[in-house]
């Protein structure tokens, strides 16, 4: 090929296309891979998907064959070289402002026809074999049903082939491919001279440049133009025309071998391979022939990604189980012998490189695994028994790569996946980088705006630390909210009895909490500096006494902060009895808390204080709100607490209240006593205005208590109305389909019925088959399906206007792609053809994973017209009888499973799995509990059918980090202890 022809990825390395006898067929398997060069004696071979094995002939490339004047030229090569020539024609009559626009139009044609349409074609051959499909359904190849096109196709494919070429004897696959090469080498060739007259329109001398800036672009672009030249060529000697013409889409002809200019990069002929577009624009100086490149190359790794390595992964992939613990064993030996009366022990580690297959990146890791060590016995009838020296005793210690990853990485945050803003870490990633963005995307701002803007700030802070961290810290003492999404979210060694989740959590907590306090004084000190205005005449007016009252509240709020800490130490600093049960719950009244119950309120005094510093009415509004909302934080949040865990030996009064409640009954007596006859008339004023007062008072708290208690549910309500629209949106059908033949159809002959469980009734286990009886006459559409449908979710009988979300199995499956059914006409069966009875099967993904009445609902014709109905059937999940070890293992030794699909490879071996043939080989066999995944959706089975089962959540990777029955069954057991309210 020349420059830039695209013609994908042939990363199959293919023997030379050897000569040989006409392709007799045989059955059987094909012999060898081909990694070596083939003589031309040697035959080439290759296999049909249905295991016909044929001799593949000679072919040649398409330069050689098109432009050959020796070779015959086929109707499509005519075809071919009109298209080409019609180019050069319009390129040389063409004005260039006209030529320009034009070829740039027809390339955009041909690059569309070349990465949509033979991407969309192959993608479907690789899939269901489409065009073979196709070619059969139409008969072209068929000499009785169409004899005309199989004559003509036959005309066309031995003009361009060799001796050995027999039309008659090779498979439908390989001259559908070779028909399919015919319709490629139109759209490349095309393409690649479009793109080619494109840019030769746009070519221009750039100005403003110096002869050696000239030169260099010349030479650089001849360059990258042979240097295409050579990746191509050395491409096509690779993988010859069965690689570049993508032939083991139709047929395998060897296994999948890199060598040659695939070892220079990645994908070559889609990276490297497009090195002669650039330098032809830099030849031809012209930004568009550049830009348009840039958009072509792109489409070609569209191409790649969605059709090329999807194929290869089918074709050559082979699936990895996730959570696979393969045990890498380390043998280690010990000597113990006598030395002078004691017990001296010796290691001394076997360096067997064969035994040991451990890979080079864990060894350091490998070699710090625990070891089990060999005590020494003590003395018995007054002797002391130690082992000989010459019989050291060999000990195993295993531990799996899976486990190592595990141990070292948790949720880690890549750039920002895996960010957790419950995570003091994340929280503080996210903190700077809030700040650096809207930092540098501000605009100049007046002084107002500024001043604006840092009261915003502060006033931001002050609510997040008070209602924010209020509402998360009620969440934990209600429902240990912060201990349970990290034993949600985070897998921690078995045996820590659920202490790293709790140590966790509560680290997570202080820090936050720290962050929340520094950044609310500081945002409150940045906004008094903003506002504040040195004063001129300190002596003039009261500027100096505001000053001298503002240092002494800021003072008096150190103070207390400082007893505060002094008394209640780190541990009540940062509230740590809503986390942590093992401490002693006791109150002790010392320090600054004899004489006030909150001395924290007096965190407002420094916000007064500034305040009257300041002179500023911002500050002023902002220590209201503080003080308002650190009330609420105490009645709501710390004061309900204290009364939970505390009870009656909190008490009502402190210090500071009973000795002004003292002095004021005193000095009530006393003035009552002097008053006389008016006493009775003060005392009832006193009443009424105390009562006043506390009336006011209870009355803001009821207010206040009884708009969050409305707030909630009609919050609650809202997001759960939310979350059931969102739920309804994804499952309603913005348009329900619906056939209008059915006329035609007796309906009354559609039936469907569910097949009882083992149990006999119809009831099933969540991630049981369920199986499904049909019937139908025999002129039935084969786009017929069934869904399964949660009961009531369906209003009407006769239409379903619900989406079914991918638990739907079809009636035929062969009439499907995915999702979609295949278009065909003959769809409909004639009398006799089909049968009338079948059964489907509900299994993995279409089986709903979620407790409750379903029923089954028979389609017509891929619509959603319901023919037949049946149900309800119960999906259940058994429970335990009592939460111990046994007993929840056991439930996971049914749940896991029926999660894993049943797949012997995947289960662990106490249910019934597999084991490899390696593993059963090797001294070090893996945990009969363990199990594994194929993909993260198995996992999140597990998730929520433990969930519907012991009522504790996690996330999968958690469940993948522990990947065994036993270590999953403690890991509930100890959440179901902890979580206890």
């Amino acid at each position: 090929m020349v420059l830039s022809s695209p013609q994908g990825l042939r990363q199959r390395k293919a023997a030379d296309d050897g000569s040989g006898d006409s392709g007799a067929r045989v059955k059987g398997e094909c012999g060898q891979s081909e990694k070596t060069r083939q003589t031309p004696e040697e035959v080439v071979w290759g296999q049909t998907p249905d295991g016909e094995v044929f001799r593949v002939p000679t072919t040649h490339d398409v330069l050689t064959g098109l432009f050959h004047p020796r070779y015959p030229k086929s109707h499509l090569d005519i075809l071919n070289l009109s298209l080409l020539g019609l180019q050069l024609v319009l390129f040389y009559i063409l004005p260039r402002p006209t030529a320009k626009v034009f070829f740039l139009f027809y390339f955009i044609f041909w690059r569309a026809a070349y990465d949509a349409g033979l991407g969309w074609v192959l993608t479907k051959q690789s899939k269901r074999k489409w065009m073979v499909r196709e070619i059969q359904r139409l008969g072209w190849l068929d000499e009785k049903r169409n004899p005309a096109a199989r004559d003509w196709i036959r005309a066309q494919l031995q003009g361009k082939m060799g001796k050995d070429y027999s039309f008659d004897e090779l498979p439908l696959e390989y001259n559908t491919w070779l028909l399919f090469r015919q319709l490629v080498d139109v759209i490349l060739l095309n393409d690649f001279l479009a793109y080619c007259m494109f840019a030769f329109a746009c070519f221009r001398v750039p100005d403003g440049l110096s002869f050696p800036v000239h030169a260099m672009r010349w030479i650089g672009g001849v360059a990258l133009v042979v240097f295409n030249l050579w990746v191509k060529t050395e491409a096509h000697n690779v993988v010859k025309d069965y690689g570049w013409y993508w032939g083991d889409v139709f047929f395998q002809r060897g296994a999948l071998v890199f060598d040659g200019v695939f070892e220079l990069a990645p994908h070559p002929m889609y990276s490297v391979g497009y090195a002669g577009y650039y330098g032809l624009s830099l030849m031809v100086g012209s930004y568009p022939v550049l830009y348009v490149s840039l958009a072509a190359h792109a489409a070609q790794f569209a191409f790649l990604v969605l059709f090329e390595n999807p194929h290869i992964e089918r074709m050559y992939g082979k699936r990895k189980p996730i959570a696979l613990r393969k045990p890498i064993s380390t043998s280690k030996s010990k000597k113990v012998q006598k030395v002078n009366g004691s017990c001296q022990l010796l290691s001394s580690v076997e360096d067997n490189a064969d035994q040991m297959s451990t890979p080079a990146a864990t060894e350091g890791e490998s070699a710090t695994d625990t070891e089990t060590e060999t005590e020494c016995e003590g003395k018995a009838s007054g002797t002391l028994r130690a082992y000989r020296p010459t019989q050291p005793i060999l000990l195993e210690s295993t531990i799996s790569q899976h486990d190592l990853h595990h141990k070292y990485f948790r949720r880690d945050v890549v750039v920002l996946h895996n960010i957790d803003l419950l995570r003091s870490s994340d929280a503080m990633l996210a903190l700077l980088l809030v700040y650096v963005v809207l930092g540098s995307s501000l605009p100049v701002l007046s002084y107002h705006a500024t001043l604006t803007l840092h009261f915003a700030h502060a006033c931001a802070w002050c609510m997040f630390h008070s209602f924010g961290l209020g509402l998360l810290l009620r969440a934990q003492s209600r429902s240990k909210y912060l201990v349970r999404h990290f034993l949600k979210h985070y897998h921690y060694p078995s045996g820590d009895h659920g202490d790293g989740a709790v140590q966790e959590a509560f680290t997570n907590w202080k820090a936050l909490y720290n962050i929340s306090l520094c950044m609310t004084y500081t945002s409150l000190t940045s906004l008094a500096c903003k506002s504040y205005t040195a004063p001129v005449a300190w002596l003039e007016g009261d500027t100096l006494l505001c000053h001298t009252l503002g240092a002494l509240l800021i003072a008096l709020h150190g103070w207390a902060a400082m007893e505060s800490f002094e008394v209640l130490g780190v541990f009540g600093w940062f509230y740590g009895d809503f986390f942590m049960e093992d401490f002693p719950a006791h109150l002790e009244y010392t320090g600054i808390f004899r004489y006030l119950n909150n001395p924290e309120l007096m965190s407002g005094a420094s916000f007064l204080g500034l305040a009257l510093i300041s002179g500023s009415k911002l500050v002023g509004m902002l220590a209201v709100i503080r003080f308002i909302s650190h009330w609420w934080f105490l009645q709501t949040v710390e004061n309900p607490h204290m009364r939970k865990l505390y009870g009656d030996s909190l008490r009502k009064d402190a210090g500071f209240v009973k000795v002004i409640k003292s002095v004021a009954s005193k000095n009530a007596r006393l003035l009552e006593s002097r008053a006389g006859r008016h006493a009775p008339e003060i005392k009832r004023v006193a009443k009424e205005v105390k009562g006043t007062f506390d009336k006011v008072f209870e009355e803001t708290a009821d207010v206040l208590e009884e708009f969050l208690a409305k707030s909630k549910p009609k919050i609650s309500e809202v997001m759960q109305e939310t979350k059931v629209l969102l739920q309804q949106s994804r499952e309603r059908l913005v348009i329900t389909r619906v056939s209008r033949d059915l006329s035609s159809y007796d309906t009354t002959k559609y039936k469907i019925s569910i097949i009882p469980s083992q149990s006999g009734d119809k009831r099933f286990h969540i991630g049981e088959s369920i199986k499904v009886n049909w019937q139908a006459p025999a002129r039935h559409s084969r786009r017929d399906w069934i869904g399964i449908y949660k009961v009531g979710a369906n209003k009407s009988t006769y239409v379903t206007k619900i989406s079914s979300v991918g638990l739907w199995v079809p009636v035929h499956d062969e009439e499907w792609d995915q999702d979609a059914p295949v278009d065909d006409t003959s769809r409909i069966t004639t009398p006799g053809e089909e049968p009338e009875l079948g059964i489907v099967s509900f299994e993995g993904s279409t089986l709903p994973w979620t407790i409750g009445q379903y029923e089954v609902r028979y389609h017509h014709d891929g619509k959603y017209n319901v023919l037949s109905l049946d149900g309800p059937c119960e999906v259940y999940v058994s429970k335990p009888a009592s939460l111990d070890l046994t007993s929840v293992r056991d439930c996971l030794a049914r749940i896991v499973p029926l999660c894993l699909d049943s797949d012997p490879d995947l289960i662990p071996l106490s249910c019934g799995g597999t084991q490899e043939p390696a593993d059963r080989d090797s001294a070090v066999t893996r945990d009969v509990d363990d199990f594994s995944f194929w993909s993260e959706r198995q996992a999140k089975r597990i998730c929520c059918v433990i969930k519907q089962a012991f009522g504790v959540e996690y996330a999968p990777d958690v469940v993948m980090a522990d990947a065994n029955l036993t270590a999953l069954a403690n890991r509930i057991l100890v959440s179901k202890q902890l979580l206890v309210l």
